[in-house]
């Protein structure tokens, strides 16, 4: 502490924290320097405070050693004769220039989440890698509801606290009527696992985290292909073969409709239950073959897949983590998956342990 003069720990959002040191010090944003590890994405901070007009150094794995403080400070030095906002000194000590955010550009994305007793919300957009864009129901068009899954038009400002929020915002009219939508859940996968899936190849599907647990047997969803193609060493395929396919089957179980592909809904699945399994039983090869992952891989904690169907036709739908949702229009729903009454999903129940084994079938 002897060596600063000013120290602030602030656990969030870093556009308040320097906004905080500015205010709190009197010093100006291109008196300061940023080292950080996090350059840009969802959870990056080099790139929202260079915008500031604070110079920032991507320093993946910190400062450690004494070359990333020489040359960032070098670079310091230079960049301070013309201050350009945007400016970040990456980990291999070049430098790039953000563009210029033009406040009056305009994004497109959908209404994620609602809190109506606080009257705000975030809208999900761009990648993602994007951060979700905050707004208050003041910034909305007067007089116009809004519900989780519309599609806004918006642009982005800096709110009184510092942080971006969308302002200018308009509700996307669409031609197909409301009473023409539905409002589903939403998951998403990579390739090659959506294809195999969506193909009935794939009838389980295993996860470390609880995403489906608080959804009950019958509960339809869509599911939305990645933009990603999931690393796993194609050890998919290992576990295909010892099952008996041949590589021309692979290929086609692995493979999507012509005019389907990454960025889309492209499937309507019908959720079995799910249950926690051992290692053990994950390394069944029956049980491998339906996840098609081998047991060390796959997640401890299974869902059946009831059953599957292609949409009629795939549908533009902005992905995310974890289970969202989306205006659909009913047209693309294949016939009698909208029916109110749910199909048995045939699965068979140990009555010893309470848990459901994969026996969906297709």
């Amino acid at each position: 502490k002897e060596w600063l003069d000013y120290i602030e720990i602030f656990p969030g959002d870093k556009k308040k924290h320097f906004n905080n040191l500015k205010r709190s010090s009197g010093i100006d944003f291109e008196e300061m320097l940023f080292f950080d590890d996090a350059r840009d994405g969802k959870f990056g901070n080099c790139e929202p405070v260079s915008a500031m007009g604070v110079l920032s150094v991507h320093c993946p794995n910190g400062i450690y050693e004494e070359s990333i403080w020489v040359n960032a400070m070098s670079q310091y030095k230079e960049w301070y004769a013309h201050k350009t906002p945007g400016t970040i000194v990456e980990w291999d000590g070049s430098v790039t220039t953000m563009k210029p955010t033009d406040p009056n550009e305009r994004f497109r994305g959908n209404v994620q989440f609602i809190n109506r007793e606080k009257r705000f919300g975030f809208i999900q957009y761009g990648g993602r890698g994007t951060k979700d864009m905050f707004f208050h129901f003041n910034d909305l068009p007067y007089g116009d509801d809004i519900n989780e899954g519309d599609e806004l038009s918006f642009t982005v400002v800096t709110a009184r606290n510092g942080k971006d929020a969308a302002a200018n915002i308009e509700i996307s009219k669409s031609d197909t009527d409301a009473s023409d939508l539905v409002n589903m859940h939403v998951f998403s996968m990579n390739l090659p696992f959506v294809a195999l899936l969506s193909n009935g190849y794939k009838t389980l599907e295993t996860r470390n985290g609880t995403m489906f647990v608080p959804y009950k047997a019958g509960t339809k969803m869509l599911l939305h292909a990645g933009q990603r193609i999931y690393p796993d060493g194609d050890r998919h395929i290992d576990v295909m073969k010892s099952g008996g396919l041949d590589d021309d089957e692979i290929k086609a179980l692995k493979s999507l409709p012509p005019g389907f592909g990454k960025g889309m809904a492209v499937a309507i699945v019908e959720l079995g239950e799910t249950f926690e399994t051992t290692l053990e039983e994950r390394c069944d090869p029956d049980f491998q073959r339906k996840v098609a992952a081998f047991g060390a891989d796959a997640g401890m904690r299974a869902t059946v897949i009831r059953r599957v169907e292609y949409l009629k036709r795939p549908v533009k739908v902005s992905g995310r983590g974890g289970v969202f949702k989306a205006n659909i229009d009913k047209s693309v729903i294949p016939d009698g998956w909208l029916d109110d009454d749910a199909d048995s999903d045939g699965g068979s129940s140990d009555k010893k342990t309470g848990k459901v084994y994969y026996s969906a079938t297709f």
